[in-house]
């Protein structure tokens, strides 16, 4: 053990990093061989503090960006210059930052400028289309190359790591969303939904954001639900909104008025957790849920025309369906008609880990320190 504990900074900024880091905040909070500071640069400052207060975490630091309509711009140049003085402060040993957000590339940048090693949280994910998902594949791939520990969490994504000829060192660990998932799961959380009465229906969750569907993409989504609520008259449609007026407002024109929509203020993460394991099916273009679904015994058609998580529908738990109404509807119809197929993609074994990726993280972070201490 050294003489010191290692400083390490968790750099996170979003909900979905929120969530995926705090299982590995947890881990490296609870040993004494790290000195640990979490910090938040405020992307998302609101579900951030949810998750933080479910995982029963506190920052270090907040950078406090979060402006009104912030641009792509505005959160990198803000967050390149708070963790510039922050890094010059804490000096820490090894910086880790999770997933493709602008966060974390303003954070993997910013540690790179200083010569901090930096790791890389759930590595590895591709489309090859260096726009969709836009900014995330770019994101992403920048910081494969300045990353020195990449932490993979399915094979998949480790051949795209060597493929990319990254000089940083790869590590299979798992992906860390389910390390979360099976410890709010564990406490079956509840999701009350004023008038809706999840006995009543097959209930339909959905999480739609992404900036690749804005405008048109969201308009066609939006015509999807409402045609397959038509079709079945059993179900209903629980849609959490996103605090984005640039999606929020299109969706609640709408579908506002419809009495099987329950249009909601963006779901806690326990809430979520909860609206997962009692809804029927997910339709959503989030990455997160992919992931977490399968766990639950959920099938999840993904509203996008790529997707970075292949692993997912080669293992039969999502199918891809784009956002074009007549192939989401015609999808989600067989799914809801048919059981035999409702069942295949339920009872499909998740392909992202097995809830151990946060407990692999702390002993390759401690290995690799260790090393360049001694050298």
């Amino acid at each position: 053990m050294p003489n010191a504990p290692f400083r390490l900074c968790i750099i996170l900024g979003t909900r979905p990093e929120a969530i995926k880091l705090a299982p590995v905040i947890r881990r490296f909070r609870a040993n004494p061989q790290f000195e640990t500071r979490v910090v938040l640069t405020g992307q998302h400052r609101e579900m951030v503090a949810q998750v933080m207060q479910l995982f029963a975490l506190e920052a270090d630091q907040d950078l406090a960006i979060m402006q009104p309509r912030q641009t792509l711009t505005d959160i990198t140049c803000r967050s390149l210059q708070g963790l510039e003085a922050l890094f010059q402060e804490l000096q820490p040993q090894l910086v880790l930052v999770q997933g493709d957000t602008t966060t974390a590339f303003a954070a993997a940048t910013a540690a790179f400028y200083q010569q901090i090693p930096v790791g890389h949280v759930e590595a590895g994910l591709r489309t090859d289309d260096l726009f969709n998902p836009f900014p995330e594949e770019a994101n992403r791939r920048l910081i494969s190359q300045v990353a020195q520990l990449n932490f993979a969490p399915t094979q998949k994504a480790v051949e795209h790591l060597k493929q990319s000829s990254v000089v940083g060192e790869i590590h299979l660990t798992g992906n860390t969303v389910i390390d979360a998932l099976l410890t709010v799961a564990e406490q079956q959380p509840a999701c009350p939904v004023p008038n809706l009465d999840w006995n009543q229906y097959r209930v339909l969750l959905s999480t739609v954001h992404r900036r690749e569907n804005w405008g048109e993409p969201l308009q066609d989504i939006a015509t999807s639900f409402l045609q397959i609520l038509d079709k079945f008259p059993d179900t209903a449609l629980l849609l959490p909104l996103h605090r984005n007026p640039t999606v929020r407002e299109p969706l609640q024109a709408r579908l506002g008025d419809h009495p099987r929509i329950f249009l909601t203020e963006p779901l806690d993460y326990g809430e979520l957790v909860g609206a997962m394991q009692r809804c029927h099916l997910l339709l959503s273009d989030s990455g997160g849920l992919q992931e977490e679904a399968p766990s639950l015994g959920k099938p999840v058609l993904v509203l996008r025309e790529t997707t970075e998580r292949p692993e997912a529908v080669e293992a039969g738990t999502a199918q891809l369906v784009g956002t074009a109404p007549p192939q989401v509807v015609s999808i989600a119809s067989d799914l809801l008609s048919n059981p035999a197929r409702y069942d295949a993609m339920a009872n499909a074994i998740n392909p992202f880990g097995d809830g151990k990726a946060s407990e692999r993280i702390e002993a390759i972070a401690i290995d690799f320190l260790k090393q360049r201490t001694s050298s």
